[in-house]
């Protein structure tokens, strides 16, 4: 019974009944327009004391808003409407104007029912709840003046009479379950009518996927600069430490790779951000790439004890600019994955090589315990795997048999880039 009352009476009953008025409000003006055609047509001077008149003008006023409703606006003011009254998703609603011709015959095709569905329930609204009450009350009224009332001969009966409050109150709950269902049958056709078309979601979906495209890049480069140098920044300072009091000079040699990475890492960074930007500002910092950077990123590396043996078959000077940036960023990370699990002091080997019009990029590193998996969780392997398969390359990692853990990612030399 809770239930049942809910429906009919509940807020979201209530808020769709108040969409219905409104419904009702607008189509006014068109039944007025309506009465001004149906009046001479008739030879009527008093459209709206005839029931079937005022109908009349009803129903010629609905074509008169079908017109109206083909103005851009109409579907997202009527969105908006319905998103707040009627309790239907935003994301199923257009709240754009309506363009083409499909998209304006369905507004127009909605507000159509909007209005025809709301002037129905507004005049019984109107016209219901004084009857009803009069009904409820006519009993007691009846009593007290001991006649009755002057009403149809019907009433003569004690029977009818006493029946006349019960009939009062299913009148308005009939009107409640009108205006519950009417308002149930709005929300659900507010979809298909007022909805995006597949053009618009598409838009949609590709605007949301670009977003998400700068977004993981966004989290791409911070991860490997950031997380790369506070990798190297915590061998270099632990090392130091161990040999403070015997080794001054190396102590110095990692302070001053502990200064020159935070410096980078800080310009980079900058860079980094200018990805939320529409363009780099003056006097940012430029990416790193593998032809300007390789060295320094070597040196930073081997500053904190890490044994680490370069390879380079290529001419990073020759490498398309992308190709060069990317080609850092995966070094850069896989470099940083071998100072997190090789240990301290372990070798780590680095080749890049040009083979068969691809850039080949291998680390391998001794593996001390059990070797890292890429299920696991490491967001640095799939931030590579990323920029592997955004370049139209390939990248795999994983234990050799020899304890040996081995990062190999293949990039064209053109095509995507």
């Amino acid at each position: 019974m809770s239930a049942f009352a809910r429906l009919l009476f509940g807020r979201r009953a209530r808020l769709r009944w108040i969409h219905l008025i409104l419904g009702g409000a607008l189509a006014m003006p068109y039944v007025l327009v309506g009465s001004v055609v149906i009046g001479p047509a008739t030879g009527s001077t008093d459209v709206f004391g005839s029931l079937p008149l005022q109908l009349a003008s009803f129903g010629v006023g609905l074509p008169l808003a079908a017109v109206t409703s083909l103005f851009p606006l109409t579907r997202p003011l009527e969105s908006a409407a319905v998103r707040w009254l009627c309790g239907v998703e935003a994301d199923r609603l257009a709240l754009t104007p309506a363009r083409a011709r499909g998209e304006k015959g369905r507004t127009a095709a909605w507000f159509t029912l909007h209005l025809g569905f709301g002037g129905i329930i507004a005049g019984m609204s109107l016209a219901l709840p004084p009857f009803a009450a009069m009904l409820i009350v006519l009993p007691v009224l009846a009593g007290l003046r001991g006649d009755r009332l002057g009403l149809p001969e019907a009433f003569d009966h004690t029977w009818v009479l006493a029946l006349a409050p019960v009939a009062g109150a299913a009148s308005l709950v009939a009107l409640a379950g009108c205006a519950a269902g009417c308002g149930a049958l709005l929300a659900r056709w507010a979809p298909p009518l007022l909805g995006p078309t597949p053009r618009e979601r598409l838009a949609a979906a590709e605007a949301r996927a670009a977003d998400l495209a700068v977004r993981n890049r966004l989290a791409r480069e911070l991860h490997d600069s950031v997380g790369h140098a506070l990798s190297a920044v915590t061998l270099q300072a632990s090392a130091a430490r161990r040999v403070l009091d015997s080794d001054p000079e190396f102590v110095r040699e990692a302070l001053a790779a502990i200064e020159d990475t935070t410096r980078r890492t800080v310009g980079e960074l900058d860079a980094v951000l200018g990805v939320l930007r529409e363009g780099d500002a003056p006097g940012t910092a430029p990416a790193p790439t593998l032809a300007a950077d390789l060295d320094g990123l070597l040196r930073r590396t081997r500053a904190g004890g890490q044994r680490v043996s370069a390879t380079v078959d290529a001419d990073p000077e020759a490498l398309p600019p992308l190709l060069s940036r990317e080609a850092y960023r995966i070094v850069q990370e896989g470099l940083s994955n071998a100072l997190k699990h090789a240990g301290e002091r372990a070798a780590v080997e680095l080749r890049i090589a040009v083979t068969g019009g691809d850039l080949e990029i291998t680390v391998e590193n001794p593996v001390d315990g059990p070797a890292p998996s890429r299920a696991g969780g490491g967001h640095g392997l799939r931030g590579i795997a990323d920029r592997a398969r955004l370049l139209g390359g390939t990248a795999t990692a994983g234990p050799t048999a020899t304890r040996t853990w081995r990062l190999h990612v293949t990039l064209p030399m053109t095509g995507p880039l």
